[in-house]
């Protein structure tokens, strides 16, 4: 088991909330409140009726009663619940330049969960690997944004395996009213296509695919001893082979398009984070493609 101090826990949670807190106020406060829609419409205000406003708004009561054409004004609600499923299975303690992979998603979930309390949302927390190991139940505010993070970056899971399909399963059962889902993992699995085709039916799944340099492109560094984090298997390869490493190459970018297209049918944005590249730049191109989305 990992240990961590006290005070180096508070250390790290509090240097990554004013990493993204920053971030968050500079770039993000209005990228995301634009790219994400209220979950429905509240009245606002009654006035009277203004050239170039739509007839089909006129309260026809109202109007009647006071002699003079009048609208209902609307808009749109904003509280959003803001739902984080993040895939904590052995895999995501790998890193070999940058930071782990659950470091990496500890910083994406920062940004976005300051964001959504910059917002008024409500945020809640599922932990899974092979099956559920933490559910934390939507909240406001700033501490449950430091708890997002810190269980995140320090949580011990009990289980080693990944399951997206009990993940998906679990979120879509729990889950009664339309939410934003984060799905965070590098989505080395199978078999969880329909489960998770179910969930992105009933909300805004927004798949996020964090990878290892490693994972994508095998470094030409002689004999390397490569274990499996999940099931402990080892596997012995000559990473100096061109062939070998071309061969890599291909299949994972092959499944990569697979990935890729599979989440589309599903309707889902798709994100990929490398490691070392610039979260933040990913995160704005998602921004801005949301927003000409909607303008569109």
């Amino acid at each position: 088991m990992h240990l961590v101090s006290t005070a180096d826990l508070i250390k790290k949670i509090r240097r990554l909330e004013i990493q993204t807190k920053n971030i968050v106020n500079e770039i993000f406060s209005g990228e995301y409140h634009s790219s994400f829609r209220g979950q429905g419409l509240e009245f606002s205000e009654v006035r009277e009726y203004q050239p170039g406003d739509n007839y089909r708004d006129i309260d026809w009561n109202v109007s009647a009663r006071l002699g003079l054409p009048y609208i209902k004004k609307y808009k749109e609600t904003r509280e959003l619940n803001v739902v984080f499923l993040v895939d904590i299975s052995a895999s995501q303690f790998l890193g070999t330049s940058y930071a782990l992979k659950k470091e990496r998603i500890a910083e994406i979930a920062a940004t976005l969960a300051f964001s959504a309390v910059a917002n008024g949302d409500r945020c809640s927390l599922i932990l899974y690997t092979d099956a559920l190991e933490l559910y934390l139940p939507p909240r406001k505010g700033r501490n449950r944004a430091l708890e997002i993070i810190r269980e995140i970056l320090y949580f011990e899971p009990s289980g080693k395996a990944t399951s997206l399909k009990e993940a998906c399963r679990y979120a879509a059962r729990i889950l009664k009213k339309r939410a934003i889902v984060f799905l965070l993992s590098d989505f080395l699995d199978s078999g969880y296509e329909k489960a998770m085709g179910i969930l992105a039916k009933k909300h805004d799944l927004v798949a996020m695919q964090i990878l290892d340099n490693s994972e994508l492109e095998l470094p030409d560094a002689g004999i390397l001893r490569l274990q499996d984090p999940e099931t402990g298997r080892v596997a012995y390869i000559n990473s100096s082979d061109r062939k070998l490493r071309e061969a890599y190459k291909a299949q994972v970018s092959l499944e990569q398009e697979k990935l890729a297209a599979s989440l589309k049918k599903m309707g889902c944005d798709h994100l990929l984070f490398k490691n070392g590249d610039s979260y933040v730049k990913v995160l704005r191109q998602f921004f801005a493609l949301r927003n000409k989305r909607r303008i569109v």
